[in-house]
């Protein structure tokens, strides 16, 4: 059966990361939602609706007629129940809870229609209503949640390699069996990797440098380095490829973003290729204790998450001067300089170069200029295809 994902009608919900990214390619616990559903199902590839301006930097996957499609609403998360439920279905038939479609089952014909439709139809399937299942609905249920989705990921990922890791001997490991390190990894002297109330993953070739301290459950994902002397607390996800200092927690970097040096963030999410300059803070909680308000990207009307606890939304490419401080609750788009000393507004848009009472455009083809430096750093190409992904947010910054 072939793995498949769709988005629905809530994507608004989680701008501004999927202006540059589907849904099944959110972040939480380890893994992308995308691989979480690989590994519980035990499959090697996958298929999506791509949405047309996502087209030339995601692929769609292959479908032949002859295939059985499994489609999951991309916003739902892999658990044990909604596991049993999907794999009982027919051909033909429709998971749904109240209203909303969680998973279908589809011959490969349709769904290489839907694909080349670029949107589902569930009108002509028979209905199996469920009970309720883990999904994301806000952006800040990604951090809210990933606790306990590093502990479900955890128990995924196999054991330690027992070759090729380094250990220092003046490194101390509590809980050693709450704790993986793959292939490549290196923990330095004086790190403390204390697992006893949550488990902690060191991926492939990642690093943690000396002196640091990671209280789980933490993730630290294939090639991504803790800077030396670091802070990670309970609930924190390090993407591939980043690097992280200070003091974090409750927080996701996707991957390629860099917190290097002191200053704290928690109760965050933050897209890909970011970079928070020294001395950077965000503030996570009201000085008042109330529910912090969120900006909602489709208007900026400001939402009551529910919550005490909300830091930062930062969009891919977006960064911050040193000594930058942003207020909870923050949004910010695609592709935005936050060079401000003073507190900036919460509602940022794609595309922004905030200073000091100022807000000004930034400019297209400085900002790709920008783009390509940073991640030639990191030996990963700039394609015409995510040129041309960057520019159509850029016109629709008004609009999204």
């Amino acid at each position: 059966m072939k793995l498949c994902f769709f988005e629905d009608d809530q994507l608004t919900n989680f701008h501004p990361l999927t202006l540059s990214r589907p849904v099944d390619d959110l972040r939480i616990g380890i893994y992308t939602i995308r691989q979480k559903w690989q590994r519980a199902l035990r499959k090697e590839s996958s298929a999506r609706i791509v949405r047309p301006n996502l087209r030339n930097v995601f692929d769609t996957g292959e479908i032949t007629p002859d295939d059985s499609c499994l489609w999951i609403n991309a916003r739902y998360l892999p658990t044990r129940e909604l596991l049993q439920e999907v794999q009982n279905l027919n051909n033909g038939t429709c998971l749904q809870v109240d209203s909303t479609v969680v998973a279908a089952c589809v011959d490969g014909r349709n769904s290489q229609a839907w694909i080349e439709e670029g949107s589902p139809s569930f009108s002509n399937l028979l209905v199996i209503q469920s009970q309720p299942f883990d999904c994301i609905r806000h952006l800040w249920e990604l951090f809210q949640f990933n606790g306990r989705e590093i502990i479900r990921d955890f128990q995924l990922s196999g054991s330690s390699d027992s070759e090729n890791i380094t250990i220092s001997s003046r490194a101390a490991l509590e809980d050693e069996d709450n704790i993986i390190i793959k292939k490549g990894a290196e923990v330095e002297a004086g790190c403390v990797l204390d697992a006893r109330k949550g488990p902690i993953y060191i991926g492939r070739d990642a690093t943690v440098m000396a002196g640091s301290i990671l209280r789980g459950p933490v993730a630290v994902c294939e090639g991504a380095i803790v800077k030396a002397g670091a802070k990670i607390y309970g609930n924190t996800t390090i993407g591939p490829v980043s690097k992280v200092g200070g003091e974090v927690s409750h927080t996701i970097f996707h991957s390629y973003s860099n917190k290097a040096h002191h200053g704290y963030i928690g109760h965050s999410v933050i897209g890909q290729w970011c970079n928070f300059g020294a001395g950077a803070t965000i503030s996570n909680l009201k000085t008042n204790y109330s529910n912090v308000r969120v900006p909602h990207w489709d208007d900026g009307e400001d939402r009551d998450s529910g919550q005490q606890f909300v830091g930062v939304i930062l969009g891919d490419h977006s960064k911050t001067a040193i000594n930058a401080v942003l207020n909870s609750g923050t949004v910010t788009g695609v592709c935005c300089n936050i060079l401000s000393r003073d507190f900036p507004p919460k509602f940022i848009r794609s595309f922004s170069w905030v200073g000091s009472n100022v807000i000004q455009p930034y400019k297209i083809e400085k900002a790709l200029e920008a783009v390509e430096l940073m991640m030639a750093r990191r030996e990963v190409e700039l394609t015409e295809g995510y040129k041309e992904m960057m520019r159509i947010i850029f016109n629709e910054r008004h609009q999204n």
